[in-house]
């Protein structure tokens, strides 16, 4: 179980700084882009869900990655453990929250 509580503060940090780039000032103008990357976000989750399955299996296969069963939950997707999907779907959460918080500002008008 180690790795899900692992798997756990991973997804809820990305969540965290997902919702402070939404709660600081300009939050509607970000929302609005939010909306129009909700179907890109979405078909770079199925890839990478796909490729973790695809990749993970073959690694673990091969003998590259080897988890004890002591550490994890036991669902798994062929070979894969549960968890492993989580890292990918902190990343889908955290690169557009990063994009938020760290993309380009525009200017503020002068009201002189």
């Amino acid at each position: 179980m180690i790795y899900l509580i692992l798997s756990i503060v991973f997804v809820m940090v990305a969540c965290l700084i997902l919702a402070l780039a939404l709660a600081r000032p300009g939050a509607q103008q970000r929302r609005a882009l939010v909306r129009r990357w909700t179907a890109p976000v979405i078909i770079t989750g199925v890839a990478l869900v796909i490729l973790t399955a695809v990749f993970d299996n073959i690694m673990i296969a091969l003998g590259f990655m080897v988890y004890s069963q002591t550490h994890v939950t036991g669902i798994s997707v062929g070979l894969a453990p549960l968890e492993d999907f989580s890292y990918p779907l902190a990343g889908l959460i955290l690169l557009p929250a990063l994009w938020l918080l760290l993309g380009k500002r525009t200017p503020e008008k002068n009201h002189d």
